[in-house]
């Protein structure tokens, strides 16, 4: 059933880049961020309330807390410097350049979280940085 959440999740992610490289043209990029940064934050407290999963708030230990915060301090800056470069880019240039993140959350998940590299993680992740140095080189289409 993951696969089904995160193809959804994929699609979603490249209509985000769609609609907010069209909402930047004429708004900058960190107030563009922030109101989407408000409808997130929105939208998600909505659904823990709506599962009623408010109580495991508390239940959250001080590592799970310090993990947290820095991943959300890592995403808010991520979706920053995504935006500005969505300003300055084409989307069909920047988005495939971002997803290099996927590489690095390999490398990193290996060596924190001690996941397994096998030969096809690696032929995939050159396959990803392979493919998005190809579509940012390519010239623009006259």
């Amino acid at each position: 059933m993951w696969v089904v959440f995160v193809l959804i999740g994929a699609v979603l992610a490249a209509v985000s880049t769609v609609l907010s490289k069209a909402g930047l043209k004429n708004v900058d990029p960190v107030v563009a961020f922030a109101v989407q940064a408000v409808l997130i934050i929105v939208i998600a407290w909505g659904v823990v309330a709506a599962q009623k999963n408010l109580p495991q708030v508390g239940q959250i230990d001080k590592k799970a807390w310090i993990f947290l915060t820095l991943a959300g301090v890592a995403t808010a800056l991520s979706s920053l410097f995504t935006f500005k470069a969505l300003k300055l880019g084409e989307a069909s240039m920047v988005s495939p350049l971002e997803r290099i993140s996927f590489v690095f959350a390999i490398v990193l998940a290996a060596i924190f979280l001690k996941e397994k590299i096998t030969w096809q993680i690696v032929a995939g992740g050159v396959m990803i940085v392979a493919g998005a140095i190809i579509i940012a080189l390519a010239k623009k289409a006259s």
